[in-house]
């Protein structure tokens, strides 16, 4: 009787044991998952002040950046020439290039008559543009003062033909893609702009008398008046 109560005291001690091992294995588990996520919880809280405080900053800079007036760019100016040895008196240089149409252009073709070359920097932009309709418009009173005109680019001819044909221009436009004629009369050179520098064409206008000598060189030309002032200067020749 003795061993038989024994026995069963020793069963019920270790269960009460087994079961407050398991109570307290099952406690740790569930604090351990309590602090897992609780830390999910606030990492997720964290990022998501995070994105609101870039999101945040972002719109501020975006509103500051709106409420500023725009800021007009800067025309690009002219801060030296690479072929400015070429002066009034000289001898014209000789050229022959190709033109709108598919003809060819050559000094030799205006012998005996005076002549306007006008360089231009590029075909059908602003400046470009009314200086070629300012000079189509005088073209009967360049002639009537015995004065050819002809337009000078770096524009491939194909550039030079839609130009023509877009402001309905009267005026030979010649290509001059490799910069010959450019650089001999001096209308390629360094410009800036946009606080860079690159080499382009310089807006140039030269005179040359019935005799091929240079009259007049009008340089980084302002294209307002201007076609009217070279006429002036032709008819006094």
């Amino acid at each position: 009787m003795y061993k038989k109560t024994r026995k069963k005291s020793s069963n019920t001690t270790g269960k009460r044991v087994a079961t407050k091992v398991a109570r307290a294995a099952s406690a740790s588990t569930g604090k351990s998952a309590t602090k897992t996520r609780t830390a999910v919880a606030k990492k997720a809280a964290a990022k998501k002040t995070t994105r609101a405080t870039a999101a945040g900053v972002r719109s501020k800079a975006s509103q500051k950046a709106a409420s500023k007036p725009l800021k007009r760019e800067p025309a690009a100016t002219v801060t030296s020439s690479s072929a400015v040895t070429l002066a009034e008196g000289a001898t014209a240089p000789a050229f022959n290039l190709p033109r709108d149409g598919g003809d060819s252009v050559s000094l030799k073709d205006f012998a005996g008559k005076k002549l306007v070359l006008f360089f231009y920097p590029r075909a059908d932009t602003p400046g470009c543009t009314r200086e070629a309709i300012d000079f189509t418009r005088l073209k009967s009173a360049f002639a009537a003062a015995g004065t050819e005109v002809v337009g000078i680019s770096a524009d491939t001819v194909k550039a030079q033909e839609s130009f023509r044909n877009k402001h309905q221009l009267s005026v030979p436009l010649v290509s001059d893609p490799a910069h010959q004629m450019l650089e001999a009369y001096g209308a390629w050179g360094e410009k800036s702009m946009y606080g860079r520098t690159f080499m382009g064409i310089i807006r140039t206008t030269v005179l040359v008398d019935s005799g091929g000598k240079i009259a007049r060189i009008w340089r980084h030309v302002k294209v307002d008046g201007h076609a009217e002032m070279v006429l002036e200067a032709a008819r006094a020749l």
